[in-house]
């Protein structure tokens, strides 16, 4: 499965984007999709997941009431609307696919992952 972020940028706060990850190589609904962000020097952090089919979410305290993940299984492709950004949302956001069914939240339990979509919030 081949993964291919995009919809970064630069945002002042308070701002909104979407971020896309259009799939491609697989069962687009047979996996999860999750939604990750890194800074430098700290671990890749989770954002938010989606399930298969009936499209239930979770999302990190951080991003709840701010961020919408949703997905299009007929175009093979998840998204992440993003309002009310803040500067602390910088980093380089990740989309991922899982096939398993434990461990939403952790890094570990992804097998594919999209290149990264570089998101900066400005003051």
């Amino acid at each position: 499965v081949q993964l291919q972020a995009s919809g970064g940028g630069l945002v002042q706060a308070g701002g909104s984007l979407r971020l896309s990850c259009a799939a491609s190589g697989g069962t687009f609904s047979s996996f999860r999709m999750g939604w990750f962000r890194q800074v430098p020097g700290k671990e890749r952090e989770f954002v938010a997941v989606i399930s298969r089919i009936y499209g239930g979410t979770e999302y990190a305290d951080a991003v709840k009431g701010r961020f919408t993940i949703s997905r299009d299984n007929a175009k093979n492709t998840v998204y992440l609307q993003m309002n009310s950004l803040k500067t602390e949302d910088t980093g380089v956001y990740y989309c991922a696919a899982s096939s398993g069914y434990s461990g939403t939240s952790k890094p570990s339990a992804y097998e594919y992952w999209g290149q990264g979509t570089q998101v900066t919030v400005s003051s």
